[in-house]
């Protein structure tokens, strides 16, 4: 853990952008940033889920085989049922003859990372919604360079951390840090203070986190009061950019109805448009109707802001 840092506790994330688990990891990853700011913060580390497709086998979800894009299809389908975040499985039919490896992705993360962290957390995010529920192809470089360019990295310079090897030797860095830590199946979180670490395997509730966090630094950590109002949920999609509704639940506390209801009567308002994505939907701030502040969770519509 940098022990420069303000941090009192430090996820890393051992994750690949093609892992189904770790796309449902993202509502609770955005609940603790938002109750526990920068009390916690949250690294990833690639760990290079599929090295080959046609050697590769999942004997826990019966992947593996001539068979494998349909079996991955299917577990997506089954894991986004339990998980909530939004899927397009037929992505593996599309990708099933030029798919050999999520290295590629893995990789593109670690170029993203020379230019700059936070945008690079950004990519990974833009990864993930791209092939889990907008079927696009993120082994592919042409992808991966257009969603690069979307969050704002550099196009030349990705291109060429990626040609020169360099990104790659990054990646096999990584690589060993994940076999040194046990790290064999994704997602697993180590989470850590300056003098002790328990790590956690595979997909965690929120609670599971808070428990950790407990037995790592007593009560030491605040949560941040959740204000349940228009203003404070368009201030969180206007901060993501674009956000699934299971992420309003799981951030705000709500059920899953009562998330859709606040959705429906912001999207009802011309406040949030709604995008289709695989079995489920993505959404954002409406353009030009809002006046935001994701810095202090403040919105308003172009009408109040004019009567101030």
């Amino acid at each position: 853990m940098d022990k420069t840092s303000g941090n009192l506790i430090e996820i890393t994330s051992f994750t690949d952008p093609y892992c189904t688990w770790c796309w449902g990891s993202e509502p609770i990853l955005r609940r603790i940033e938002h109750v526990y700011d920068d009390q916690v913060s949250i690294n990833f580390k690639m760990g290079g889920l599929v090295k080959n497709i046609h050697q590769f086998h999942d004997y826990a979800n019966n992947i593996g085989g001539s068979e494998w894009y349909r079996q991955v299809a299917r577990h997506w389908l089954e894991a986004s049922q339990r998980h909530g975040m939004p899927v397009d499985e037929k992505v593996w039919y599309d990708i099933k003859n030029d798919f050999i490896s999520t290295h590629p992705a893995n990789i593109a993360f670690k170029a993203a990372e020379f230019q700059d962290t936070g945008t690079a957390k950004k990519f990974l995010r833009r990864m993930r919604e791209a092939v889990a529920a907008e079927r696009k192809p993120i082994h592919n470089i042409e992808v991966q360079a257009m969603l690069a360019q979307e969050v704002g990295l550099e196009h030349e310079q990705f291109l060429e951390d990626i040609k020169n090897g360099k990104a790659e030797k990054a990646f096999k860095d990584d690589l060993q840090e994940c076999h040194l830590r046990g790290a064999t199946a994704f997602p697993t979180f180590l989470i850590s203070t300056k003098d002790r670490e328990i790590m956690l395997r595979g997909y965690q509730k929120f609670e599971g986190f808070k428990l950790a966090f407990r037995e790592l630094a007593g009560d030491i950590l605040k949560l941040n009061p959740v204000q349940v109002d228009e203003q404070s949920i368009l201030a969180f999609v206007l901060k993501y950019k674009k956000v699934a509704p299971t992420e309003i639940a799981e951030v705000f506390g709500l059920t899953m109805e009562s998330a859709m209801e606040w959705v429906s009567q912001l999207k009802g308002k011309g406040c949030l448009k709604e995008q289709k994505a695989g079995n489920g939907f993505f959404y954002s701030v409406q353009e030009n109707t809002l006046a935001c502040d994701a810095e202090v969770g403040i919105c308003s519509t172009s009408e109040t802001k004019n009567n101030t």
